[in-house]
């Protein structure tokens, strides 16, 4: 990787302000466990923290678990264990539905008569058949787990066993041209990062990476739109209540330009694309170039076909 800075009126400026060739290792190392589907121990928040409170579960956090199971041989099971996830829809950091691909391990199927305030009773579907149901979302995601079971379109991903207090975002925010060149958005402080930021309940959880964007080079941030392609990792671990109930996602954004720019008056206006990621202004943050040949065609490669665990607002 190289570094650059920006200044807030010239171009991205020149080399240098982004640390030593050991820091850069360092976040290479951990951008490539993040890529696995490994998780990296969270050891600040860059951005939203004062406007955050640490999870707490029947608190001020509700995670929802759903498993989505498929029974070829028609047994009556209800234990189950997960394959993998294959969606995260959420409402805010205070409603967040984790929803996996399962299968049955063993149990009896909850009949209406053991019904309590979790759930009222179970039953196999032959996806015919006329189905009651108190929400209809419910096959959404049934066809979810469908279309993974035809064509897996992400990799096997399951919670990383690693503490966090808050909900929070941890961002490879990257910044790609047509010459396929590449740039990662770091923190500089006390060493080079990625930004991690909390989530706030205003907003939706992916908010965080426009509170980066925002923060890092506010001139330019409404003129490029930010898109989190999708979860790289998650990272949970829950055992001490109210120390541990949050969640970190781990995930990859993309910054583009808004080909549309529009003049003072409302009027489109001509714009040029420079090839370049737009100049930081806070002295916090740097671009990086990704130079190391392996790392750049991941990056790249997971930009173009976004083969990631997906988060959906339900905002």
């Amino acid at each position: 990787m190289s570094s650059s800075t920006g200044g807030r009126h010239g171009g991205d400026g020149g080399e240098g302000g982004g640390g030593g060739g050991e820091d850069l290792r360092k976040v290479e190392q951990q951008v490539e466990q993040l890529l696995s589907g490994q998780g990296s121990e969270v050891s600040s928040c860059d951005v939203g923290l004062d406007q955050s409170k640490p999870a707490t579960l029947r608190k001020n956090v509700t995670f929802i678990v759903c498993a989505v199971v498929f029974n070829d041989e028609e047994e009556a099971g209800f234990e189950c264990e997960p394959i993998t996830l294959l969606l995260i829809q959420e409402q805010g950091p205070q409603w967040i539905r984790f929803i996996f691909l399962a299968r049955v391990t063993g149990g009896t199927m909850k009949s209406l008569l053991a019904a309590d305030h979790e759930s009222l009773q179970a039953s196999w579907w032959d996806r015919r058949s006329v189905l009651p149901l108190r929400g209809r979302d419910i096959l959404r995601l049934i066809d979810c787990g469908l279309k993974y079971r035809q064509d897996p379109r992400h990799p096997v991903t399951l919670p990383v066993d690693l503490s966090c207090r808050h909900v929070l975002q941890r961002l490879v925010l990257v910044f790609t041209n047509a010459d396929d060149q590449i740039w990662i958005l770091l923190v500089k402080a006390p060493a080079l990062h990625l930004p991690t930021a909390a989530a706030v309940k205003t907003h939706a959880v992916t908010w965080a990476a426009n509170m980066v964007v925002q923060e890092a080079m506010p001139s330019a941030y409404y003129d490029h739109d930010v898109n989190t392609l999708g979860v790289l990792s998650l990272q949970h671990n829950g055992r001490q209540h109210g120390k541990t109930d949050g969640v970190c996602f781990n995930t990859l954004v993309a910054l583009a330009a808004d080909h549309v720019r529009r003049n003072e008056d409302g009027e489109k206006a001509e714009w040029m694309p420079t090839g370049r990621p737009p100049p930081v202004e806070n002295p916090r943050y740097v671009w990086v170039e990704v130079r190391k040949p392996t790392l750049r065609e991941k990056l790249l490669e997971k930009t173009k076909n976004t083969s990631m665990l997906p988060l959906h607002s339900l905002y």
